[in-house]
């Protein structure tokens, strides 16, 4: 029998699911028993799937299905336009990251180990994961008490939780003017009334917050204070001081979203264009008692093997915890023991040291691609904010963009919360190979450049 044909059966069980990513594959030998050829046939046959990228083999372990195929070549090389390309997900990925986090996830995959790791676990997780999530959330003039830290399944359940043990239904939460849009769907949700704060360049303005709660008196606010998505304004340490006092006069809460925070110089230096860009510490450093801070794993490893981090006020842990778990938002714990061996070994480390060198890089590209055009961006960050040129508005260069180009973006109106509604969109610039990022903000300034729709 001829190897590709016996080739072609097997990748046949692969794509039907028969062989799943991640099974073994008998040794050669055992194949070569199995289908009664020659064992140089069998050594053929499993050369052949590895060129086609559907297995994968370890020294010393095996031959193992691999999870997908490698992107075809035309992915790295340039990009022909004709391939769809999605510039609203935003997932980092960092060379090597897949290699790091298995590793350390060996010794958690022993029957005994995970016999245990595969127990419900509380709100407050365990001390070993409050210890290390109390590490990874430390920065230069601040650290989290362990004792502080619960845990969630992911960031969004994370700020649901915060949101749901502060805002009653009916209840009013200040935001950004511009904000995430999960927030929006999340209040939606819990019949919570979104306000919009006005912002400048250095973000939340406390003067218009402290008016909005005035007026009719909000139960919380939800900022993101340094690398806001989508405008990566970072506040200075000024405001953050302004914005605690106002917490503190005004008898209010705020939910602090640090989900991007880690691509932030941790200590005063320079960015990437050699601006001075200091980091000051999280609001939650300046209003303790006032802020709950919310963190995760999404972005800075994956977000389908994730933890949320929840930083509470001591008087306010009891509610939350309550939240999370009626919600059902609590962090499994195989996912709890998977952060903490993370975190441990440098593997959270590492991964963030790769990604905002890549996101400096990345930026690079939408300096030289979209130079001339009104950009709000920070090196630091995954995403920039595009101010559209006349007589573009943010709808139809969304869709001309994704009908005419195949490249999708965020309108502002995704972002917006009331009346006011920018002509601007965002960029993700994580997800796409750089070479496709490169092509499709060339293209996009193309667009950008004609008459209009």
């Amino acid at each position: 029998m001829d190897y590709r044909s016996v080739a072609d059966e097997v990748a046949g069980d692969i794509a039907s699911g028969v062989l799943r990513p991640g099974e073994r594959l008998p040794t050669q030998r055992a194949f070569a028993r199995r289908r009664r050829i020659a064992v140089s046939t069998a050594i053929r046959v499993y050369g052949e799937l590895g060129r086609r990228g559907l297995v994968v083999g370890e020294v010393g372990r095996g031959t193992f299905v691999r999870a997908a195929p490698p992107h075809p070549g035309s992915v790295l090389a340039e990009d022909s336009g004709r391939t769809p390309v999605n510039l609203e997900l935003n997932y980092p990925v960092a060379q090597g990251q897949s290699e790091l986090m298995a590793r350390s996830l060996g010794a958690l995959l022993r029957p005994d180990v995970l016999t245990d790791a595969t127990r419900p676990a509380a709100a407050d997780g365990t001390p070993e994961a409050r210890r290390a999530a109390a590490e990874l959330l430390a920065r230069p003039g601040w650290r989290p008490d362990p004792a502080r830290i619960l845990f969630a399944g992911n960031g969004r359940q994370a700020i649901a939780a915060a949101l749901s043990s502060l805002v009653r239904p009916g209840g009013r939460l200040g935001v950004e003017e511009l904000t995430y849009p999960l927030v929006k769907a999340i209040a939606e949700r819990l019949g919570i009334d979104l306000v919009p704060i006005a912002m400048d360049d250095q973000g939340l303005r406390p003067d218009v917050l402290t008016a909005a709660h005035r007026r009719t008196p909000l139960s919380a606010v939800y900022v993101q204070p340094t690398l806001h998505n989508p405008l990566t304004l970072t506040m200075g340490e000024g405001r953050r001081a302004q914005l605690a006092e106002k917490l503190g006069e005004l008898d209010l809460w705020a939910i602090e979203d640090t989900t991007w925070a880690f691509l932030a110089p941790q200590a005063e230096g320079a960015s990437a264009d050699g601006t001075p860009h200091p980091t000051p510490p999280p609001l939650a450093a300046y209003a303790p008692d006032r802020t709950i801070l919310i963190d995760s794993l999404s972005k800075r490893l994956a977000p389908g093997l994730t933890t949320g981090f929840l930083v509470a006020p001591a008087d306010h842990a009891d509610a939350l915890a309550r939240a999370l778990r009626s919600g059902a938002w609590t962090a499994g714990r195989f996912n709890l023991e998977a952060a903490v061996r993370w975190a441990g070994d440098g593997t959270v480390a590492a991964v963030g040291a790769a990604k905002r060198a890549d996101a400096a890089a990345r930026h690079g590209l939408v300096r030289t691609h979209l130079d001339g055009f009104r950009i709000r961006s920070d090196p630091a960050a995954y995403y920039c904010w595009w101010e559209l040129p006349a007589p573009w508005r943010a709808e139809t260069f969304a869709a001309a963009a994704a009908e005419r180009l195949g490249v999708a973006v965020t309108p502002g109106t995704a972002f917006a919360v009331g009346t006011r509604v920018p002509d601007a969109v965002r960029i993700g610039l994580a997800t796409p190979p750089v070479p496709v990022l490169a092509g499709a903000l060339r293209r996009l300034a193309a667009l950008a450049a004609t008459a209009g729709p």
